[in-house]
């Protein structure tokens, strides 16, 4: 995985994202698609622990084949607000962890947006001062419950 800054190199880290079919991958596991049929790509993505979920360029979300769910209100920073369809059953892969997100599907978008819900769910932390994120515990996720 590589780690960069912006272009103005304050506020922003973007990493290289792998993206999969989580349908895909399940029939590759049950044997009835071949493993490298699976339709996975590497995307830049920004990291934002601002924003809440994970954002996918429309035309990703085309190549990857991903199921489109129900249509979600968004509102971006700036106050705006519109409505998306969201994208099911994306696989990504990060640091050796692994989850399945729902997530926004963006028209315009060229990058990838890794949001809140994506970085807790794969107990991942934003070393801001290094520009990077970082396992919680490099052994291995942990998940507090009551």
């Amino acid at each position: 995985m590589r780690q960069a800054t912006g272009a103005n190199g304050v506020g922003r880290i973007s990493i290289d994202l792998e993206v999969a079919n989580y349908g895909d991958i399940t029939l590759a596991e049950r044997g009835v698609l071949a493993k490298d049929k699976v339709r996975r790509k590497t995307i830049r993505a920004i990291v934002d622990s601002g924003a809440t979920k994970l954002v996918l360029p429309e035309k990703m979300v085309k190549e990857l084949g991903l199921p489109r769910g129900d249509k979600i209100t968004v509102r971006y920073a700036d106050g705006r607000t519109a409505q998306r369809r969201g994208a099911e059953g994306a696989y990504v892969e990060l640091l050796g962890r692994h989850g399945t997100f729902t997530a926004v599907v963006e028209p315009k978008r060229e990058t990838a947006l890794l949001g809140a819900i994506v970085l807790e769910d794969l107990d991942l932390l934003v070393d801001c001062p290094n520009e990077r994120i970082v396992p919680r515990d490099p052994k291995g996720m942990i998940h507090e419950i009551e």
